[in-house]
């Protein structure tokens, strides 16, 4: 999911957008039970991102594996095959830094067609036979580097055609849902696939998923003006200075970042776990399933029976507690126990519908696209930095003890996380700020 251009001219052969009619304002006054996922569907918009959605992320799943079997099958370097997947993470803090401000200064719709458009001209170099592994890694790099720019855009679209309400928490909720499943089924589909084609034949599917995604895109979803022509539209660096500003904008996302940065540890760890107390590969998949079938457990839950009031009260305790089943791991739990501590602390994820309601409502609508692309991009960097740490400790300690000592540092960080938020609501009330952030 990609995209870059000059943001300053119009993209080839799309020609000026008008201006599109404003969306209807979304439903006032608060709902007893919450709107739920059903009403999101309702949306004909939403379901056409949410298909496309679902063609992307399988092009994303399918092109990782791929691509990561054909470096090692031209190199046999475990090391070149792993940086292959590392690659999906680390470039998102340069696009995510340094392309943020293309979301807000061209049409939202422009940026996510050629975003599809430009994934699947990556991967259809790929393909090409004679294409270098230099030159495979470095399209790896060009996917990932445009992605957050993508992901922000959508996100923010969302917000256009959701409204900014308890509709946008829930649409959000479900293309979260979905990501989490792909990780439980996308390698799978991957792998099965890459039995009957080579990998090269596999990124062709991938190229055609990225096609399908634009077309949606492009058919489906209304064209709206850029949200800060003209206003607010400073690039660069100093546009992304301009949101961290913010005092309440830099606290919540804070509140995004710093759960999954600990989070990942028992994941990134699980195949060292699983060789330690002499299990099989069995186990070790359902101790890489737990997390995300907790997760999408705790998201159907809270957007299925929680009213928006009650998700924005839950949403310090959620957090707080989020690596504490953490500690379970201390006394070294065989996998059924193991499994029960990363149910939990997937569960807890619960607490991002409430936050989403927060940032949303605190970010000025010329920003909104560059804060949602700032947002996603930090969530995976500190993925990254998470799994390199977590490696990085088990060097020097047991896995178990790493991943217990996670459960502790994490959630002295995450108190420190809350604190600012507090302080950073109580401050900007005090001066009179005219959009007010819940503190549960």
């Amino acid at each position: 999911m990609p995209k870059h251009d000059d943001p300053t001219t119009t993209l080839p052969g799309t020609g000026p957008e008008p201006t599109a009619p404003a969306p209807p304002p979304p439903p006032s006054g608060p709902a007893p039970a919450g709107p739920g996922y059903r009403a999101v569907f309702r949306v004909r918009e939403f379901r056409i991102v949410f298909v496309a959605h679902l063609f992307s992320l399988l092009g994303v799943v399918v092109s990782e594996l791929a691509l990561t079997v054909l470096v090692y099958e031209l190199t046999r370097s475990p090391l070149l095959s792993s940086l292959t997947f590392a690659l999906g993470f680390l470039p998102y803090l340069v696009g995510g830094t340094l392309l943020a401000g293309l979301t807000d200064r061209l049409p939202p719709r422009r940026i996510l067609v050629v975003c599809d458009l430009v994934c699947a001209g990556c991967v259809a170099l790929m393909i090409v036979p004679a294409t270098p592994v230099a030159v495979l890694l470095a399209l790896r790099c060009a996917v990932a580097v445009v992605s957050p720019v993508f992901n922000g855009t959508r996100m923010a679209t969302l917000a256009d055609i959701l409204g900014a309400g308890d509709l946008f928490v829930l649409g959000r909720s479900l293309l979260r849902i979905v990501s989490q499943s792909a990780l439980l089924a996308g390698f799978a589909v991957g792998g099965v696939l890459l039995t009957v084609v080579p990998p090269r034949g596999a990124l062709v599917v991938t190229a055609t998923t990225f096609l399908v995604s634009a077309l949606l895109l492009r058919l489906g979803t209304a064209r709206r003006p850029a949200r800060a022509a003209g206003r607010a539209a400073a690039g660069g660096l100093s546009g992304t200075w301009a949101v961290l500003r913010n005092r309440r904008v830099r606290a919540l996302m804070l509140m995004f970042w710093v759960p999954p940065l600990f989070a990942v540890v028992p994941e990134a760890l699980a195949a060292p776990y699983a060789d330690r107390i002499g299990v099989s590969t069995a186990a070790l998949g359902l101790l890489m399933c737990a997390l995300p079938v907790g997760t999408i457990a705790g998201e159907l839950f809270a957007g299925s029976f929680l009213t928006a009031s009650t998700r924005s009260r839950i949403v310090l305790p959620l957090a707080l507690t989020g690596v504490l089943p953490y500690l379970l791991y201390a006394v070294e739990p065989g996998v059924a126990l193991a499994a029960v501590a990363l149910f939990l602390a997937g569960a807890t994820g619960a607490y991002t519908l409430g936050l989403d309601a927060w940032f949303v409502a605190a970010v000025p609508e010329e920003q909104r696209g560059r804060a949602m692309t700032l947002m996603t991009a930090g969530m995976m960097t500190v993925q990254g930095i998470g799994m390199a740490g977590a490696g990085v400790a088990a060097e020097f300690a047991p896995v178990h003890t790493v991943v217990a000592g996670t459960g502790v540092l994490g959630t002295l960080c995450l108190l420190a996380a809350a604190a600012e938020l507090r302080a950073a609501g109580a401050t900007e009330g005090r001066d009179g700020a005219d959009r007010h952030v819940p503190h549960g």
